[in-house]
């Protein structure tokens, strides 16, 4: 408890220095600021448009160019760790422990990029310039709030419960010291506080955000809606009305599937009619998405290398479309070697064509395709079995694939799994779409290579563990059992 004491009365020397001061630690979200009582953070449009650019911009970070597609598709049988990264291999292997350097290095993202949003949304009604009208002051609470439900939906999925932080520390004083504790050192939150806080958040942003944008990389009424359908098609108990609503609300946005599958990933038809939310990339050294070489290219061995178990589905399904356009095959001979694989037809991924230095390629996050399966998945749990095959089977189609014979309730479950393992590989969804399923262990501990079985998946690794430099900062943060 000293040090922590000893931290805020350092922060109180220093507060007298600087009018507006960051202090550490931000791992929770907090912002440590220092205002006088007839001051306002920001003072002018430009700045709040800024800080808000700010959070945004952090879907072009580490989390987001590479993390977050190991965690949904290294994590699940639809790719191997690939690369040589020991913290990939741990992830990959369900053998985590709380120094793991992606675990640390994920929760810093996603709570520094929380603490931005915090400082948004609760300053923006502050700003006394002209310049920012009442209604764009609404927009931009609606815009950070979706940034801050996203950014701790990607947490509580993770790590389960965890640090519920809303607000930034204002001013520091002995007066205040007990008061703000727990504000800088806050406990882990249950899952159902965040969850609940999650979709406050993203009912707060439905009313407020544009209906469209200059494109699909900001927050959007259809963005709200699909991320509030994933919400309740995740958070225990399941509201299967909730999830058909949502879907229905994005479906009704004007969303329709591009007519051919090859043109999501063809680099000419970007901010799609079937994209909903969409990573603008640039290109170049200042705005390049540096994420698809990891991924993609011969330079040096590659991450999310795709499984057996993958291709071996496309195939029994014979459906080369997808597989294609999902999965190329390359000659690495003399280069590097992998057990999984033969040097001579080793596969990388294809979904991002454009893989070169500076890259413009985009990132799709939420595309129609996903939102009618999910709504395929509504129907089916309310009992209407045709309903949910009909879009199945739109989707299948268009990819050249006939009608799926499932008929049962239990049968069309799981064609709706398969249908999104393959329309969706490697966009990042496959580990969290087996874990909101419950199957999860039934699956990954069935997958075999050589005949013999890859994993051993337990229940207490369905999450991750909290990283060890957060608990060494924060008495009040508990690990998760099992590390």
């Amino acid at each position: 408890m000293k040090k922590y004491i000893l931290f805020l009365f350092a922060a109180l020397s220093l507060a007298s220095c600087e009018k507006f001061l960051e202090l550490e630690p931000q791992s929770q979200g907090v912002a440590v600021t220092n205002t006088s009582a007839d001051s306002v953070l920001f003072k002018s449009a430009s700045e709040v448009e800024a800080a808000l650019a700010g959070a945004y911009a952090d879907f072009k970070n580490e989390y987001y160019q590479l993390d977050y597609f190991v965690n949904g598709d290294a994590q699940s049988d639809d790719a191997y760790a690939g690369g040589d990264n020991p913290a990939n291999f741990q992830i990959d292997d369900y053998n985590l422990d709380a120094t793991n350097s992606n675990v640390s290095r994920d929760w810093r993202y996603l709570y520094a990029t929380i603490g931005k949003c915090n400082t948004v949304i609760n300053n923006v009604d502050d700003v006394t310039d002209p310049a920012l009208s009442d209604n764009r002051k609404q927009e931009i609470i609606g815009e950070a709030s979706f940034i801050r439900a996203f950014m701790y939906f990607q947490a509580v999925q993770l790590w389960g419960d965890v640090p519920l932080q809303l607000k930034e520390v204002t001013s520091i004083s002995a007066a205040n010291l007990e008061d703000i504790y727990p504000q800088i050192f806050p406990a882990r939150a249950p899952q159902a506080e965040v969850y609940a806080q999650i979709i406050a958040d993203l009912e707060t942003a439905l009313p407020r955000v544009r209906s469209t944008a200059p494109h699909k990389g900001f927050a959007t009424k259809g963005a709200v809606n699909a991320v509030l359908a994933k919400v309740y098609a995740t958070r225990e108990p399941q509201d299967w009305t909730k999830v058909k609503q949502y879907c229905d609300d994005v479906i009704a946005g004007g969303y329709t599937l591009l007519a051919d599958y090859d043109q999501l990933w063809n680099n000419a038809n970007e901010n799609s009619a079937e994209s909903i939310f969409e990573i603008n990339y640039d290109g170049g050294s200042s705005d390049g998405n540096w994420g698809t070489k990891i991924f993609r290219g011969l330079d040096w061995k590659k991450f999310n290398l795709p499984s057996n178990d993958l291709v071996d589905a496309f195939d029994a399904e014979g459906d080369m479309k997808r597989k294609n356009a999902s999965i190329t095959f390359q000659d690495v001979s003399g280069k590097w070697s992998d057990e999984h694989w033969p040097q001579t037809n080793y596969p990388f991924i294809n979904k991002w064509h454009n893989f070169q230095e500076g890259s413009n390629q985009n990132y799709i996050f939420i595309r129609l395709a996903d939102i009618l399966l999910l709504k395929a998945e509504a129907l089916n749990a309310l009992n209407d079995q045709p309903g949910a095959m009909a879009l199945v089977n739109q989707i299948r189609a268009r990819v050249g694939l006939g009608a799926s014979p499932a008929a049962t309730q239990a049968d069309v479950r799981l064609a709706i799994e398969h249908e999104r393992r393959l329309e969706l590989a490697f966009e990042g969804h496959r580990w969290y779409d087996l874990k909101r399923s419950g199957r999860a262990m039934e699956v990954m501990n069935q997958v075999s290579f050589n005949g013999n079985v890859l994993y051993n998946l337990r229940p207490e690794r369905l999450v991750w563990p909290v990283p060890q430099a957060e608990l060494d900062k924060n008495i009040k943060l508990v690990q998760n059992p099992g590390y």
